[in-house]
This record gives C-alpha cells, sequence and structure tokens, in this order.
C-alpha cells in the first residue's frame, strides 16, 4: 500500500510539475477556442440578423415603388444604404430608385443612386448594370464623351452586345458615323441570332448605311431600349450562414 501510494503522489507531482509549466498556456488556447466558437456563432446571428432587417426595408422599398412613393422610397433606400450597405439589398435598392428618380425627371439624383452602386456593390454585375445605366443617362444630357468613357470600363461577355450598342448611340448621336456602325456590328455579332433586341441594333445600323451581320453567340436576356431600360433587379440570395 506504501507503494502505491508513493507511486499515486510521484504522478501527482508530475501533474503538477507540468501544470505549472503548460496550465497558463492551456488555459490562453481554452479560453481561446471558446471565444473563436463564440464570435463565430455571433457572426452568424448578426449577418442573418441584418439580412432579414435590410430584406423588410426592400420589401419596403418595393412597395413604395409600385405605390410611386417617392419619399417613402427615398427613406427606405437611404436606411438600406445607411444602416446596411454591404448587404446585397442596398445596392439593389439604390439600382430601384434610380429607377424612380429617372421617371420622376430627377436625373441627378438617378445618377448619385447608380453611382453610390458602383462604388459599394460586391456582386461585378450590379456594377456593369449601373455603368450601363449612367452611361444611358449621360448619352440623354448629351455627354457623349464621358458615356463613352464609362462605356469602356471593364465588363463581362454576358454585357458585351449591350455595352456596344449603347456605345453606337453615342458615337452616332456624336457624329461619329463610322465609329458607330462599327459598335452596331459589334453589338449585333454579340447577340444570339434570334434576339428580339438584335432586329432593334439593325434597324439602327441600316439606318446608317450599314450592311446586315451574321448571328453571333452570346444569348442574353432581351432588354428593353436604353431610354427604358432602368428595370429593377431581383432580390439578392439569402445570406450565407
Amino acid at each position: 500500500m506504501a507503494v502505491y501510494d508513493l507511486e499515486e503522489q510521484d504522478k501527482l507531482d508530475d501533474l503538477k510539475a507540468w501544470w505549472q509549466r503548460w496550465g497558463n498556456l492551456v488555459t490562453a488556447v481554452v479560453v481561446a477556442v471558446a471565444l473563436v466558437v463564440v464570435g463565430v456563432q455571433g457572426w452568424r446571428w448578426w449577418t442573418a440578423r441584418q439580412a432579414e432587417e435590410a430584406s423588410a426595408l426592400f420589401n419596403g422599398l418595393a412597395q413604395a415603388v409600385r405605390a410611386n412613393d417617392l419619399p417613402k422610397a427615398k427613406d427606405a433606400t437611404a436606411q438600406l444604404e445607411d444602416r446596411f450597405p454591404r448587404t446585397g439589398y442596398a445596392p439593389r435598392g439604390a439600382l430601384v430608385l434610380a429607377k424612380l428618380l429617372y421617371d420622376s425627371g430627377d436625373s441627378a439624383g438617378a445618377r448619385a443612386q447608380l453611382q453610390w452602386a458602383i462604388d459599394r456593390a460586391d456582386e461585378i454585375e450590379l456594377k456593369e448594370i449601373a455603368r450601363y445605366r449612367i452611361a444611358g443617362l449621360l448619352l440623354d444630357d448629351k455627354q457623349y464623351d464621358e458615356a463613352l468613357r464609362v462605356l469602356d470600363a471593364k465588363h463581362g461577355e454576358p454585357f458585351a452586345g449591350l455595352y456596344a450598342d449603347l456605345r453606337g448611340d453615342a458615337l452616332a448621336a456624336a457624329g461619329r458615323t463610322e465609329d458607330a456602325r462599327g459598335a452596331y456590328q459589334v453589338a449585333l455579332a454579340k447577340f444570339d441570332s434570334k434576339s428580339q433586341y438584335r432586329n432593334f441594333v439593325q434597324v439602327k445600323l441600316d439606318a446608317l448605311g450599314g450592311a446586315p451581320v451574321g448571328g453571333g453567340s452570346s444569348a442574353i436576356a432581351i432588354p428593353t431600349p436604353p431610354a427604358a431600360g432602368m428595370a429593377a433587379p431581383a432580390q439578392p440570395p439569402a445570406a450565407k450562414q
């Protein structure tokens, strides 16, 4: 029994020595892991809560747009941009409000909202939509060189036809007929041969004396002409947990 007690005492002494050497480190690691777990769970909860509140505001914005209530639409968008700028709802709200402002005759206000979307959106597609619409506003204001500069920005292949078509409009309006023909021909090559929008571009090319161009290969959604092409974007997907 005495030998057993001595062995147990040796083990206890070894454990005490080990703890004196490593105890603080072990405690720190355990606390750090616990903080990480709590932090991750807290971040997920906060992100979900942000998305939920932003979604409610976006729905309120949509209702205001349907009612053509510009003050309420402005208020909802301002809250989205101020409180939830990092959610997918905020830049979409900016695009929606830009359309309403454009329809109400406030071109400058529409441009400011589109620029906000360009500056703050995380999704490349939203930035490209906003740039396209800004270029259309600049064209309306006869700022042709500025519109062309905006259209020169890098954009994805799905937008190539739209950008080229609007570039042709700006060039034609600026009196650069030959360059406009080239832009329209690029647009025709990018649109699917069955696209109704392609027929719209062909009419403009024919008006400039351009010959028909063969079918393209890049099929995209068919928008309305640039003057009215400010439809609301879809809601963002649910927040990732």
